[in-house]
């Protein structure tokens, strides 16, 4: 018999739920009692997929199972064991402790230990995992069909990617389709929906290895800035291509580039913000002179991997580094910085109407735009999606608060839990970075979605200010500012 680790490792933060258990082809023990206790041995060997669940670490193994046989037998055969303590960091890129702040365990739960290399396992994983999603992709059919457990949940999530282009995506949901693969899964939907993959000659394994080590390299113990957020970034991303000026102005290497920028536009972010790596004189600082720090690392993270994978290796050197300079230009404009530079030149482009779509340069610059209005879209998604966010950013602030009052260094605007709240955070960031932007964004594209976008943003506003403590006049109307500063740019200056 063959055992395939299909699934990752998931850590959960509730049980297994019920409806899952009782599934056909789902069985559940626990590893802390016998394994050869009920149900009967020979009974499980019957079934086609498994659930290992330990419910004293709320840890699932998911194990697709091939064939019907003794599965104990053929296990213990090759000394297969189960673990339950399976819960692995995985290496990150950059990541160095300054008065002992490991970045790579700043917003861990729980340490871990194991003695398998944890990146190696993790694209063991990740591979297996996808194998069905790029045979779908390609259109290859399915040679011997397996009833297992997995196969509604990607049904599932072949449903949604057929309406990946809404607005009301909950990219939480497709995650949890996904199994913690949704960067990795729309990604390459979408290469595949452009028809880049075809027209760039692309390799698929390349494609595939590329975009999971993009993932992996994103940590997902950030609250907020980890693969989901990129995911998430790159649906909107879709949406805003698909607006009409755009569609038919950009070119396919426009939406190449459009796509992989926003894919890798805050990859190996730390969890913390330029203003702590520089206060703690951290390496990046040091390297990119305290000017866009995390950008510049993200940019050189995301050229690093993709020549690694030689994704675009058979590219011609001239247009591989032109690509790659203008992929840096794309995720530096994310900068926020940067956010006054770049609006007031959209301003003066809209004032003077002079923006011709048939310029590569003015292409170039609305693709900037693009992945500004993407990166902090948040307020502008419904209710529901949008509250998911607020919160888990601040969750994120109020982390990076907890390490400089550790430390003894001066706490930063936002991010002292005691002198903040969700909806003060919000507010002054919808005041004062969100809503110029996406009025501007509205004057450039005068569409159903740039109208959705800001009603959204108007109801969210009105239902945060509605949950301050004590709402007045003044909550309404925050203090004015002449510019964007840190006490403001929740999602801008902290998070970038």
């Amino acid at each position: 018999m063959e055992v395939c680790y299909q699934l990752p490792v998931l850590p959960l933060d509730r049980p297994v739920p019920k409806h899952v258990l009782s599934r056909r082809g789902a069985i559940s023990f626990s590893s802390s009692s016998s394994l050869f206790g009920a149900p009967d041995p020979r009974q499980l060997a019957q079934r086609r997929g498994a659930i290992s669940y330990d419910s004293s670490d709320q840890t699932a193994l998911y194990i697709r199972m091939l064939g019907a046989c003794v599965i104990f037998k053929q296990l213990f055969s090759r000394d297969v064991r189960v673990r339950s303590q399976v819960g692995f960091q995985p290496d990150r890129r950059g990541s160095h402790p300054y008065l002992g702040i490991d970045f790579r365990t700043l917003h861990a739960h729980a340490e871990s230990t194991g003695s398998i290399p944890a990146r190696r396992i993790r694209r063991l994983f990740s591979f297996q995992r996808h194998l069905l999603s790029s045979r779908f992709l390609r259109g290859a059919p399915h040679l011997n069909p397996l009833h297992i457990l997995d196969e509604d949940y990607c049904g599932q999530a072949k449903c949604m990617l057929e309406k990946v282009g809404s607005w009301n995506f909950d990219i939480f949901l497709f995650d949890r389709l996904t199994n913690g693969n949704s960067l990795v899964t729309l990604t390459l939907y979408l290469l595949s929906h452009y028809g880049l993959i075809e027209l760039f000659q692309l390799d698929m394994v390349k494609v595939h290895r590329f975009l999971v080590l993009v993932q992996e390299d994103y940590h997902n113990h950030n609250p907020y800035h980890n693969a989901v957020h990129a995911a998430d970034v790159t649906q909107a991303m879709h949406c805003y291509l698909k607006e009409p000026k755009l569609a038919k102005s950009l070119t396919s290497c426009d939406i190449l580039l459009g796509l992989l920028a926003a894919a890798t536009h805050d990859l190996d972010h730390p969890g913390v913000n330029q203003p702590f790596l520089i206060k703690t004189n951290h390496y990046l600082a040091v390297l990119y002179r305290n000017t866009s720090v995390l950008e510049n690392h993200h940019w050189r993270s995301a050229v690093g991997l993709l020549r690694e994978t030689e994704l675009l290796s058979h590219l011609p050197a001239e247009d591989r580094l032109t690509m790659e300079r203008q992929l840096g230009s794309l995720i530096l404009a994310t900068d926020i910085s940067r956010q006054n530079e770049y609006l007031s030149k959209f301003r003066t482009h809209l004032d003077q109407e002079d923006l011709c779509l048939g310029n590569a340069s003015h292409r170039h610059f609305i693709l900037q735009m693009a992945l500004k209005c993407a990166d902090i879209c948040n307020p502008c998604r419904p209710w529901e999606l949008s509250k998911q966010w607020s919160e888990k950013v601040t969750e994120e602030f109020f982390h990076q608060g907890d390490i400089e009052k550790k430390h003894k260094l001066e706490v930063s605007p936002l991010c002292d839990s005691e002198n903040n709240s969700i909806a003060d955070v919000q507010i002054g960031f919808m005041t004062y970075v969100v809503e110029p932007l996406f009025a501007e964004w509205a004057r450039f594209s005068d569409t159903r979605l740039s109208q959705t976008m800001l009603g959204h943003l108007c109801l969210n506003k009105a239902s945060w200010n509605a949950m301050q403590p004590e709402a007045s006049g003044s909550s309404e109307e925050p203090e004015s500012e002449p510019e964007p500063s840190s006490r403001a740019l929740p999602q801008g200056s902290l998070q970038s």
